[in-house]
């Protein structure tokens, strides 16, 4: 069985060493992530707020989740497996449409898709299935229902709607998604989800004991302006790095010092200036 499969991740259930994953958006950040041993690259909606520059996610689309999954798809990941984002609106028509669009994403790279909500989504969930295509699922804070939860909030804080979040949990599981990613949830509720899942649970803001976590590059390596999330913890400051190194070569080109000697390209032959010259001049 292949380490990057989705019978694979299902199976890491319960053997002791926490999964993880880690957006990515094109082939050089799918590398770092490859080569830093990650298990899962998400490539994520959440493309259209870090990398587009939209307000939420609800602005991306099939073709865009497409376009970015075949860069990363192009990295050639050895040890990660690619699961591609299902935007909005992609499986809220028809089981037909549905089945469409998660075939685009497999067409483009990725190995599974991952789709928001609970059992409702159940009959696009089970056509994706039978098309022999595997499912993340994604409980707690679905960012494409911003508009309906009233904001980025924690999700479950409340027993009723933690235990439907357990009941929608169980039916994902049910159902035949080998995994599911806790978005924003209590650690109480993430713990009791992990426990009552037979398939692994994803954190990201929803405490430690869950199987595994997530983070967004940029938000991992400090790519990203502004306060972040209170669960982000920030590994690098390369934006910063980056400012530095930018202004550097721009104070560079001001004064002169770039391009060096070594740093420019010259006539094999000495004589072949004078000669263009008289050429051009003729």
């Amino acid at each position: 069985m292949s380490a990057t499969a989705a019978p694979a991740i299902r199976a890491r259930k319960g053997d002791g060493t926490p999964l993880v994953m880690v957006t990515a958006y094109d082939t050089p950040s799918a590398r770092i992530a490859d080569d830093a041993g990650v298990d899962i690259i998400l490539v994520g909606d959440s493309v259209a707020m870090v990398v587009l520059g939209y307000e939420d996610t609800l602005s991306v689309t099939i073709d865009d989740i497409a376009h970015h999954t075949a860069a990363v798809a192009r990295a050639k990941p050895k040890n990660a497996m690619v699961v591609a984002d299902m935007p909005w609106m992609s499986y809220h028509v028809s089981r037909e449409e549905t089945v469409r669009n998660a075939a685009v994403l497999l067409r483009a790279g990725a190995s599974a898709v991952k789709l928001e909500g609970g059992s409702k989504r159940l009959d696009m969930i089970g056509a994706i299935l039978d098309a022999e295509i595997p499912v993340m699922g994604h409980l707690g804070l679905t960012p494409q229902s911003v508009h309906m939860m009233g904001g980025f909030k924690v999700q479950a804080k409340e027993f009723d709607a933690a235990k439907v979040l357990l009941d929608d949990a169980v039916a994902l599981a049910e159902a035949g998604c080998f995994s599911i990613v806790l978005e924003c949830v209590p650690d109480a509720v993430a713990t009791m989800v992990t426990e009552a899942v037979p398939v692994p649970t994803i954190g990201i803001g929803a405490g430690a004991n869950c199987d595994g976590q997530v983070l967004v590059f940029h938000d991992l390596l400090g790519l990203n302006a502004g306060r972040a999330p209170k669960f982000v913890r920030r590994y690098a400051d390369l934006r910063s790095d980056a400012i530095t190194a930018v202004a550097a070569f721009a104070d560079d080109v001001r004064s002169g010092r770039y391009p060096s000697e070594a740093e420019t390209y010259h006539f094999a032959d000495g004589t072949g200036v004078p000669g263009l010259y008289q050429a051009a001049n003729a």
